[in-house]
């Protein structure tokens, strides 16, 4: 299953008011939980072969968002967020040795990878989905990153 599959669930789950969905095929397992509707959209998410792994443990509370530093829209309403689409780490680089997917001033497609999210060991890449520059990369690699929160700003073209 990919993530822009992915992102269409969530997206019913949100039209319809569900706080869990779970679907099994031979040996995969995705389980999507949202937690109860005034919440912030921070769904936990498995999705691995089901005789791998275990599903981990619930945290406590999820933690607040993020919040990346405010962008004037007087000044400049062209550039848009890249988010993560998922619970993971966050890497800029294939390896540590390796140059950064994108950078401050390069230039994205539609199909460019931007970046890797690591999730239950399973190395995802995120891809830009829209034209432009890149005007601001909003975390560091190896830190942990949320469901919604931003990874770049993106000033389109």
């Amino acid at each position: 299953m990919d993530v822009k599959e992915i992102k269409l669930l969530l997206k019913l789950m949100d039209e319809h008011g569900l706080t869990e969905f779970v679907l099994e095929r031979a040996d995969e397992k995705l389980m999507l939980k949202r937690e109860g509707r005034g919440a912030a959209p921070a769904p936990a998410l498995v999705s691995l072969p089901a005789h791998a792994y275990a599903a981990p443990a619930a945290a406590a509370a999820p933690a607040p968002l993020p919040v990346a530093a405010p962008v004037e829209a007087k000044e400049d309403d062209t550039l848009r967020a890249i988010t993560s689409p998922m619970v993971g780490t966050y890497y800029a680089a294939p390896s540590p040795d390796s140059e950064p997917y994108a950078h401050v001033g390069g230039h994205v497609g539609p199909d460019t990878v931007v970046c890797i999210i690591e999730a239950m060991k399973i190395m995802n890449e995120i891809k830009a989905e829209l034209n432009g520059t890149i005007a601001q990369v909003c975390v560091k690699s190896g830190q942990p990153v949320e469901f919604g929160q931003v990874l770049f700003k993106v000033r389109v073209s």
